[in-house]
């Protein structure tokens, strides 16, 4: 009978999350534990519902020696006795320091792989609601918020179910007993030296004696309510972000007004967002990384530098930068020959500054030259040397046209607020040691086309 109820179970499940759809191939994850064996049997007694083919694949990290070996020679033999292709995947973690993070990166990168060639359309996985309820307390542990409290997904968007996530683990072992049906034990699912062990072993029991008979069904609760919370917020956060994070030179910025101005709940979410968007995971984000950021948003002082998990966050006047840690925020130092005419690419940018001669004729007059951020004009006849774009150096100073004397291109920088990860790949003209052009700043005073100029350089910063 408790057969019958699991499979209910797992039937209710699947329905809810629309785990399967008819006809497809799906890779059944086996270890040879207890919860992935009991997947097995139970896809295979389901399969006909939605005209499943199961594939079993199994991942042979090799740390337990022998005994992972053992491991995998059940798992064929199991595979071999119920008529199921099997496939063997052997990885090498022997040099890796987080063994277990370590595991199981290779074990996704393996049914990604599985999935991506299109050997499986999906990939099932043993998971339980016990694994929900000591994930839930481990993350609240490390100080996650709701959306490490989510938890296990039971289903995501690269291919992943979970069709016993709403059972409980005891429930899985009287089901293979009620059929006799065997399966391995991992001797390292008893070591202490595993944080999740002792939460299995140790805490958890402490907590269901002392203080709620039903923690893990509590905890499991406490996933799904967050997992509802996050669908809601990511459909918001992904409105909110369209307009406010922006991606310029590999890094995320936005605004500090933009997250100021939010609610607080939903300024931790963009902030979460931008950090995904920049290095791509969230791992080891906690609340007090998030609070720092948007402290520093917050802050009367322009400027400021909070530390991130793999990311550096910046603030720079009115705006933030979220860039990968040790990445040269200020961009390399580049001096390349500028030909006239020519284009000439800014390194790293996806800009370049094109250079153009115009013969003055009856036709062209001084007001032509209209200048803007953009566009600048130079008498051609005042240049003697060949012309090279550079960027900007610490001490440049040239006099811009309007400007009553020398200025320090730094005091320019701070008069416009230009950022400071913005200003190591500035573009600036230069004739042989004399600056001639800067971006935004425009052309040097003394370098103007007057009417006795008769070929005009113009130079004009375009997208390639």
């Amino acid at each position: 009978m408790r057969a019958v109820r699991l499979l209910d179970r797992v039937r209710q499940t699947v329905g809810r999350y629309r785990m399967f759809t008819r006809g497809q191939a799906v890779g059944a994850a086996v270890s040879g534990g207890a919860d992935s064996v009991c997947l097995l049997h139970v896809l295979l007694d389901l399969a006909a519902e939605w005209d499943l083919r199961i594939k079993v694949v199994h991942i042979d990290h090799g740390l337990r020696g022998i005994e992972s070996q053992g491991d995998a020679e059940f798992v064929a033999d199991l595979a071999r006795r119920l008529g199921l292709p099997f496939q063997l995947q052997k990885v090498d973690l022997s040099q890796c320091r987080n063994l277990e993070q370590a595991a199981r990166n290779a074990r996704m990168a393996f049914f990604r792989e599985l999935i991506d060639s299109r050997e499986v359309d999906g990939v099932a996985l043993g998971h339980t609601r016990s694994d929900q309820a000591e994930t839930v307390l481990f993350r609240f542990l490390r100080g996650s918020g709701s959306a490490g409290l989510a938890a296990i997904r039971p289903v995501t968007a690269d291919g992943i179910v979970r069709p016993l996530l709403e059972v409980e683990r005891g429930l899985v072992e009287q089901f293979l007993r009620e059929r006799a049906i065997s399966w391995r034990e991992d001797s390292s699912n008893h070591s202490r030296q595993f944080a999740r062990n002792r939460i299995r072993h140790d805490l958890l029991p402490q907590l269901a004696s002392q203080w709620n008979p039903k923690i893990r069904e509590t905890l499991a609760h406490t996933a799904d309510w967050a997992q509802a919370e996050e669908a809601y917020w990511a459909a918001e956060i992904d409105r909110l972000s369209a307009g406010r994070l922006a991606q310029r030179d590999g890094a995320i910025v936005v605004r500090v007004e933009d997250l100021t101005g939010l609610p607080l709940a939903a300024g931790r979410r963009l902030v979460r967002r931008a950090i995904e968007m920049a290095k791509s995971d969230t791992r080891a984000v906690d609340f007090h990384h998030i609070a720092a950021v948007l402290a520093m948003a917050g802050s009367r002082q322009g400027s400021g530098c909070v530390e991130v998990p793999g990311l550096r966050v910046i603030r720079s006047f009115e705006w933030l930068r979220f860039g990968r840690a040790g990445a040269d925020t200020a961009g390399a130092g580049y001096q390349i020959p500028a030909a006239v005419p020519g284009i000439v690419p800014i390194p790293g940018t996806e800009l370049a500054i094109r250079l153009e001669l115009i013969e003055k004729s009856g036709t062209f007059e001084e007001s032509d030259c209209v200048y803007n951020n953009g566009v600048g004009y130079l008498d051609w006849g005042s240049l003697s040397c060949p012309l090279e774009l550079r960027s900007w150096r610490p001490g440049d100073q040239y006099q811009p046209m309007g400007s009553t004397g020398k200025e320090k291109i730094k005091t320019l920088f701070q008069r416009a607020r230009i950022p400071i990860w913005e200003r190591g790949r500035w573009p600036i003209l230069v004739n042989g040691a004399s600056i001639v052009w800067a971006r935004q700043f425009g052309v040097s005073a003394g370098l103007t086309p007057d009417r006795s100029s008769r070929m005009v350089l113009r130079v004009r910063e375009i997208s390639v």
